[in-house]
């Protein structure tokens, strides 16, 4: 079965560009000009990816993706905004409401063909830590990928698919720093470009679900110019702090 694809976008020769490459590509293309008539659509036929832009009639595409994040029918579906607004207050704010990934016009059709495909990929399998024996412990910290979940310390942590991944590609690496190309690559599944916002507005989504304060982080640390890393108390650590706050 082809996967369906919802463009929501008020530019009809964009939108028709991009729908009749994506079929080219072997996707089903549904097509909404406005934010309401969108969401109506992606609760109607729930697509497998959505492409939406940013500045649409009736309701922006920021609202559109923060009402489908809160609808548990959508608040799967993977979400890539194509949008012309391009300053990084707009691709942060994109992110902060739900969006998985940011594209910003005028863009190539091979990129975006990319970017989908990654998405898709990503969304459409069982995460990568249920496929191979890799670490999904250490410390306070198991991933339980079947359910996109983390337990961290005695709490279950949800995480969205992008926090899980990201974290994992930290966890398979605890305690040594990972570049930002490395994440792009591994979590995102394209090649790097020189825009790390992405990496950091979801740096910071883990860190208030797992730093007890997430302006200075114990665990999930910025190592200036090289990357991030993961840093965990292992088991004996663990054993102390819980004795020492009984």
């Amino acid at each position: 079965m082809m996967p369906r694809i919802l463009v929501i976008d008020d530019d009809a020769a964009i939108a028709e560009l991009v729908a009749v490459n994506l079929e080219m590509a072997g996707y089903e293309v549904t097509q909404a000009e406005d934010g309401i008539k969108g969401q109506a659509l992606a609760i109607q036929l729930l697509p497998d990816l959505i492409l939406l832009d940013l500045m649409l009639p009736r309701v922006d595409g920021f609202t559109v993706c923060q009402r489908l994040r809160r609808d548990e029918r959508t608040a799967d579906i993977p979400v890539l905004m194509l949008t012309a607004l391009s300053q990084t207050q707009d691709k942060v704010e994109g992110f902060n409401s739900g969006a998985d990934d940011y594209l910003t016009k005028p863009f190539e059709l091979e990129e975006m063909l990319a970017r989908v495909r990654a998405l898709l990929r990503r969304t459409d399998r069982i995460p990568q830590a249920a496929k191979h024996s890799e670490i999904l412990n250490y410390g306070p910290l198991t991933l339980v990928p079947e359910r996109f979940e983390a337990v961290w310390y005695v709490q279950t942590v949800k995480l969205t698919h992008l926090e899980f991944e990201l974290l994992h590609c930290l966890l398979q690496r605890h305690g040594q720093t990972v570049s930002p190309s490395e994440i792009l690559k591994e979590v995102w599944g394209y090649d790097p470009d020189d825009d790390i916002e992405t990496i950091r507005v979801h740096i910071r989504h883990l860190r208030t679900k797992m730093e007890p304060d997430p302006r200075h982080p114990r665990y999930i640390k910025t190592v200036y110019g090289a990357g991030y890393c993961l840093e965990l108390p292992n088991n004996e650590q663990v054993a102390e702090e819980t004795k020492s706050s009984a």
